[in-house]
């Protein structure tokens, strides 16, 4: 006897609670997805304010990690799952692809410059240089301490006219991009070396030029 189908009935993706955790899964990612598209729309529109914005956004990039880790190899890439779900999501793809907030890319010009501000991006900088002369090469080593540096960073009025912050906030991409084990070539580490030790030095020359003119 032939079997036959309810249009009533609810059709299951799946058959075990494997199959079923991997959906639900996949579900979330799919969420997330579209809640970081409405939020960096409305943060454009002003809808939201930065300072709604920064702690709904870190958030949700945090939960995106957690997601891709349990999905596995059933994601490839962020841009092969958009794809298969047929979903229109640019301003998302570009907050994943970045890692950190918009507040963060761009600089908020928010606030006057402390002496706490200073020493908190002065031992950023230094955590990460000595990273670099320990030979760490891996991204899982790397992307953390510079996410904390380039937060930091940004903090500063006039820093994103700085020719070191662009050089940071795009190895940050850079890094973003590659798996957690994938490690970095000796050329580019020489190179990353070379644009932190600059922006290091750009850093205080600001720093100093303005103590100069508040004089």
């Amino acid at each position: 006897m032939p079997m036959t189908l309810s249009l009533d009935e609810e059709a299951r993706l799946y058959t075990t609670n494997a199959e079923r955790e991997k959906y639900e899964s996949l579900a979330t990612l799919f969420g997330i997805i579209i809640a970081l598209d409405y939020l960096e729309r409305a943060y454009v529109r002003d809808s939201v304010t930065a300072v709604e914005y920064s702690p709904a956004c870190t958030r949700l990039l945090s939960q995106y990690k957690t997601m891709l880790k349990l999905v596995g190899s059933d994601v490839p890439s962020i841009e092969e799952f958009m794809t298969r779900y047929r979903m229109d999501c640019p301003a998302a793809l570009h907050r994943l692809k970045v890692g950190v907030p918009a507040t963060v890319e761009h600089s908020s010009e928010a606030g006057p410059e402390t002496g706490k501000w200073i020493a908190e991006t002065t031992q950023g900088f230094i955590t990460f240089m000595d990273a670099l002369k320990l030979r760490m090469r891996a991204k899982d080593q790397l992307h953390p301490i510079l996410q904390e540096l380039v937060t930091g960073y940004a903090r500063f009025k006039g820093s994103k006219d700085w020719e070191g912050r662009s050089k940071l906030v795009a190895w940050l991409i850079s890094l973003n991009s590659m798996k957690a084990s994938e490690e970095l070539t000796d050329e580019q580490i020489r190179q990353l070396s070379f644009d932190i030790e600059n922006a290091y030095s750009e850093f205080f020359r600001s720093l100093s030029s303005k103590e100069g003119g508040q004089q």
